[in-house]
């Protein structure tokens, strides 16, 4: 693993050098080219440098870069219409990531209990193995003692149960539960993919006992799973839902959306983010969201994830250490029976980018602008590191 010796050594970092990437294409300092199947781990859906968000970038430099949420953004409101268009929610509260989306849903969740007068109900339920960031209360809610550790004495609030079982969730709530958060897919966990009524489930619930339910779209959201966020595959919606990685092309940029009914809990100085929805972040938004939502683009999305699902299928077939092939979208695990960490490593010195998950799971992000092409280049590079190694 490569050493950065100024920087914080918070990463394990491989020993390559990116320079250059455009559309699925990464360039190394020695002029190696790679084939991306990891998009930055979900950033870059719309591919490297895609040019109509190069081209909105460059305009909005030259004009204003940043101003503070004490004025009117007019490209905020943009952003935050085009995003609403897409899905359940009213209204929307920007930041710069992930774990500040999620950090807000937490706060937004019980700050609307407060303001029913139930402040007794605080307590959010989350679902083992999920990620939801890395900030204290964030961490606290990823249910991973690898995330956790070294970090306590921990918030209080957070109660666990295993993903996928809805009587778990059930058994869990209590007279203390304020919400419900969980991502419709879990990503970082190697894409594990619910029953279908799971999350149909989670909204019973939710509804039963006057609860919030909170969507994790960070990874799964941006139409990487073939709609523009995955939980539309359900049928029903959340009251909450945060985005960031993908929703912005690489230019830092978060977003909690939830209803108008229940955004009334925020009023001035509830919560705050300086960087949070600036001209620039959301130059690039816009660019993203009108090419996501562009006639066809997530019609083409579902058949290239189909394509890829059906490729990996076909050569994990023929390998007994492979324990599992799913996927959804352009989104996909391989579960191995031992460990990943060398399929990956080779197939980064093959040229091609994925990523090992819980430690025996290869996962694959590609951008969704992907072409079959690439899919066979990858499939290709793939089954011979399998067929090489096992």
């Amino acid at each position: 693993m490569i050493k950065m010796p100024h920087v914080i050594p918070s990463y394990s970092r491989f020993p390559v050098t990116f320079v250059r990437g455009e559309g699925v294409t990464l360039w190394d300092d020695q002029g190696k080219s790679y084939l991306d199947f990891l998009s930055g781990i979900g950033v870059n859906n719309l591919g490297h440098c895609h040019p109509k968000v190069v081209a909105a970038i460059r305009e909005q430099v030259g004009q204003l870069i940043h101003t503070c949420n004490l004025y009117r953004i007019p490209l905020q409101e943009e952003v935050a219409k085009a995003l609403t268009e897409s899905c359940f929610a009213e209204q929307v509260f920007f930041c710069n990531s992930g774990a500040e989306a999620n950090e807000a849903a937490i706060k937004l969740a019980r700050k609307t209990m407060h303001e029913r007068k139930q402040s007794h109900r605080y307590e959010i339920i989350t679902a083992n193995n999920g990620f939801h960031g890395r900030t204290l209360a964030t961490l606290t809610a990823t249910a991973q003692d690898k995330v956790q550790r070294g970090f306590a004495p921990l918030p209080s609030g957070f109660k666990y149960v295993p993903f996928n079982n809805a009587q778990a969730v059930e058994q869990a709530v209590g007279e203390h539960t304020a919400a419900i958060l969980v991502e419709p897919i879990q990503g970082e966990s190697g894409v594990v993919i619910p029953d279908p009524d799971y999350l149909p489930a989670l909204r019973d619930i939710a509804d039963r006992h006057d609860l919030l339910l909170i969507f994790d779209e960070v990874q799964t959201g941006m139409g990487r799973t073939g709609r523009f966020w995955c939980h539309q595959h359900s049928g029903i919606t959340p009251d909450i839902m945060t985005s960031a990685k993908a929703l912005a092309s690489g230019i830092p940029m978060g977003a909690c959306l939830t209803t108008a009914k229940v955004a009334t809990a925020f009023s001035p100085g509830s919560h705050g983010s300086t960087f949070g929805g600036n001209p620039l972040a959301c130059s690039a938004a816009l660019a993203t969201l009108s090419v996501i939502g562009s006639d066809g683009f997530l019609q083409s999305v579902t058949a290239k994830g189909e394509y890829l699902l059906q490729g990996l299928k076909h050569i994990t077939a023929k390998h007994k250490m492979v324990i599992d092939t799913r996927g959804c979208g352009l989104m996909a695990g391989i579960q191995l029976n031992s460990p990943a960490e060398e399929t990956v490593s080779i197939c980064l010195s093959r040229g091609l980018l994925v990523s090992c998950q819980m430690g025996t799971i290869v996962r694959m992000l590609p951008p969704l602008i992907v072409e079959r092409e690439d899919i066979d280049r990858a499939l290709t590079i793939f089954g011979d590191v399998l067929n090489d190694l096992f």
